[in-house]
């Protein structure tokens, strides 16, 4: 099968350091452009990278007929309108988390969508470790599932950072909370209802800083994490069950090999939890081979925008229940 041609808007470094890299590594996959708004970081990059075309601003990249396949790592507010002047150029479009600023915008895609294929760019579901535990899951292994609990941290108060600045899309919701929001929907294979949230902003940035949120998806099941830009480096995510427990110690950039831990109905408080070894590999790998083969249409498309929106009322709701102080409908 003809690989599918790609290229990628910016030199953001999830870009340079993780998913260019990775998906080269993809017999689904050509890198041959990359396009930075200024032509030297674009030029050094594609040199770093072995990538054959360089452009020093996005639209040039646009207008290259060869490239078929869009991948958009710009910071978040730029996420709609290039993802979908990618789309009015033929382009099919995979889209870094979060989809957009607000559901609201995320509905524009859906016109673009019926042309071309767009998908927010949420690796860790395409890791061997998700679909473990969401298979333990549907088999029963745990009973009925009540609650997935989530903590993911780090620390960065870099005022140059984008995620430190309020106006185009940064904060711990937006960059990592979104994680969260999407195990539990992935995990419950369900639609949330509602949600409530705590939220401290940074003084000085004015961004969520430390977000804390329970959301419920209806059946008794509720997902509740909490998310920080400026706490130590961790994460975590445990599935409960009627019947037992699954977590997951490294859910969602695992660099090795990866454990699932479970417990069954048998296990007490205390016990060793029996351990399930996932071999190493690259989710963003993963993913982009999954999306050039939708392209191919070798697979149907994973995700559409229609799910991405599902994402984004949720991060919503939880921004409105700050204001309120109350449960807002997601």
């Amino acid at each position: 099968m003809k690989k599918v041609i790609w290229g990628v808007l910016s030199t953001a470094n999830i870009a340079i350091k993780k998913v260019i890299p990775a998906m080269q590594q993809s017999s689904w996959c050509e890198i041959r452009a990359i396009a930075s708004r200024s032509a030297d970081k674009a030029h050094k990059a594609a040199d770093t990278l072995g990538i054959t075309h360089a452009y020093g601003s996005y639209q040039e990249l646009l207008a290259d007929s060869e490239i078929e396949a869009i991948y958009n790592p710009l910071p978040n507010h730029l996420h709609v309108p290039l993802t979908l002047q990618a789309a009015a150029a033929g382009k099919h479009v995979l889209c870094e988390k979060p989809i957009a600023l607000n559901h609201h915008e995320a509905e524009q895609l859906l016109a673009a969508a019926n042309k071309v294929k767009i998908m927010e760019a949420f690796m860790v579901r395409f890791h061997p470790q998700w679909q473990r535990v969401r298979e333990l899951i549907s088999s029963g292994h745990i009973g009925t599932p009540r609650a997935v609990q989530v903590f993911f941290s780090f620390f960065n108060d870099n005022p140059r950072d984008v995620r430190n600045q309020a106006m185009i899309g940064g904060g711990a919701l937006y960059d990592i909370g979104c994680y969260a929001i999407l195990a539990g929907r992935f995990m419950f294979a369900a639609k949330a209802k509602r949600a409530i949230a705590l939220i401290d902003r940074d003084p000085n940035f004015g961004i969520d800083r430390t977000s804390s949120g329970i959301v419920d998806f209806g059946e008794g099941r509720q997902l509740s994490f909490t998310v920080s830009t400026q706490a130590d480096n961790y994460q975590l995510m445990q599935v409960h069950g009627s019947k037992g427990r699954i977590e997951l110690a490294i859910p969602f950039n695992p660099q090795s090999e990866t454990r699932i831990l479970i417990a069954d109905h048998e296990t007490q408080i205390g016990d060793p939890l029996k351990v399930e070894i996932i071999p190493k590999c690259d989710q963003y790998t993963l993913q982009g081979e999954a999306f050039s083969r939708a392209i191919r249409g070798e697979i149907e498309l994973p995700y559409d925008v229609n799910d991405a929106i599902q994402n984004m009322r949720i991060i919503d709701a939880l921004f409105r229940s700050e204001q309120s102080g109350t449960w807002e409908t997601c």
